[in-house]
């Protein structure tokens, strides 16, 4: 059977639950206080995702749901149906908001599963109030379901307002490699964003890639239009599969100062999507929007 550990710690408050395979050769720890985020995945014994004691989680975001928005407001401003938001500048350096509302939240537990083949645990966090730039009231659940080769999450929000609004969504996990030079991403896009110096898009340019992108010693911060709903990572030690049931795919290649991991971010719009309608999506009244992400782990290539 599967086994799941609940982790609380009385003198620095936090709940963290861990997922782990019957052999314990897989494991996942997601951390309730962090905004429900993976903090730590291995996967058939391979070090997936690791916490990044050395970088603040409120500036790197690591394994973080991204929502209502992904990426960049410019100057935290939009408009929709008519009315003009300014939403709180948590990038004040840059004169944006980041990263949506919900990364730093406190995720409560709703229930778990263990079986002979997966485990899985269901978290979530209810918006009541008015915030600052985005006055509506949602629910949203994150249910993260760990097997032999694969962590999946599962994300719903549910407009539990009175008046529609406007959304984007994306996850932002870091992944580990022993050598970052000798890995590879493999996208399907021929379509890529051009950002200003705050990372604010400026236009789409066409692109062509022919084979993988080897990371080398590359500084990354780009975004691809996504042609299919799959990315592949591919390091000396282990190969990994990026899933998304979207239908509408956009990837963020990011590589911080830490030069042992990469972030690749599924979304479903880029940067200043509330501006540029980019992906940008409505939920209605009592509406329920779903999207899976998998990390799954395949035989080296």
């Amino acid at each position: 059977m599967y086994q799941i550990n609940h982790i609380k710690q009385q003198i620095h408050p936090k709940h963290h639950i861990e997922l782990l395979t019957a052999d314990q050769s897989s494991s996942a720890i997601i951390a309730l206080n962090l905004g429900g985020s993976v903090q730590r995945l291995s996967i058939k014994g391979k070090s997936i995702i690791a916490g990044l004691e050395l970088l603040d989680y409120n500036t790197t975001y690591a394994s973080a749901v991204l929502f209502p928005f992904a990426n960049r407001v410019k100057n935290g401003k939009y408009s929709f149906e008519d009315k003009q938001y300014t939403l709180d500048l948590n990038v004040k350096e840059e004169n944006n908001a980041l990263h949506g509302l919900i990364y730093n939240k406190t995720f409560q537990f709703i229930k778990e599963e263990t079986c002979v083949d997966h485990a899985t645990v269901t978290i979530g966090y209810e918006e009541t109030k008015r915030v600052k730039g985005f006055p509506f009231k949602y629910t949203i659940y994150l249910t993260y379901t760990l097997s032999a080769n694969a962590l999946e999450l599962s994300v719903a929000v549910i407009n539990t307002d009175q008046t529609p609004f406007p959304f984007t969504i994306g996850w932002h996990p870091y992944f580990l490699s022993s050598d970052l030079h000798e890995s590879f991403l493999t996208v399907e896009s021929n379509k890529k964003l051009v950002f200003d110096k705050d990372m604010i898009p400026m236009k789409i340019k066409d692109i062509t890639i022919k084979e993988p992108i080897q990371i080398k010693d590359r500084l990354f911060d780009d975004c691809y239009i996504l042609n299919t709903n799959t990315a592949k990572f591919n390091t000396p030690d282990y190969c990994l599969m990026l899933e998304s049931s979207s239908e509408e795919n956009y990837l963020q290649v990011f590589t911080p100062e830490k030069r042992n991991i990469i972030a690749l971010e599924p979304k479903t719009g880029p940067s200043n999507s509330f501006n540029n309608k980019l992906g940008l999506s409505t939920l209605n009244p009592k509406e329920t929007y779903t999207i899976n992400w998998k990390i799954k782990l395949q035989n080296n290539e």
